[in-house]
């Protein structure tokens, strides 16, 4: 990404994409077409551990903010680094009726730090098999959390 570039993006409370910016198209090498109404996770990068997503979404479902750096995947199979903010978007009546996320490019440093911990992540994933994957490497992420005796929040905006 380009240091000035944020990438937004909207879908509905499914994670389906009802909303993406011209530089989200460029990024993820899909149409607009091809984007709205496809699930989000078109652009999920098997790098990515499940537990990252896990932890999003729970964070989502109590109406708090998440902020993450994610590895995605270009239509073509490259990939590029963001560091994404995803927010719950709110009816009249204070419904949350669907999730706006704005990312941007992160720093080189962060990129590492990231990968590194998301690779031990995955690792704990295969060892724990498909069916407890994302809740091994959410305990695994969250206990180094408690060995840094840090919150997420804080954790990732050391980064």
């Amino acid at each position: 990404m380009r240091d000035d570039d944020f990438i937004v993006s909207k879908t509905d409370l499914k994670g389906r994409i009802t909303y993406g910016n011209q530089i989200f198209i460029e990024f993820s090498g899909y149409s607009q077409q091809e984007l709205l109404g496809a699930q989000h996770n078109i652009i999920r990068h098997p790098d990515m551990p499940r537990g990252v997503f896990k932890f999003l979404w729970d964070t989502l479902a109590q109406h708090q903010e998440c902020f993450a750096y994610v590895k995605n995947m270009s239509k073509d199979g490259g990939f590029y680094w963001v560091f994404a903010n995803v927010t719950p978007s709110y009816d009249e009546q204070g419904q949350v009726d669907s999730y706006f996320s704005v990312r941007r490019k992160p720093s080189r440093g962060a990129v590492d730090a990231a990968a590194g911990l998301y690779q031990l992540m995955l690792e704990e994933e295969r060892r724990a098999g498909p069916k407890d994957a994302c809740a091994a490497s959410l305990a695994l992420l969250v206990g180094l959390l408690q060995q840094k005796e840090t919150d997420y929040e804080s954790f990732i905006h050391t980064l």
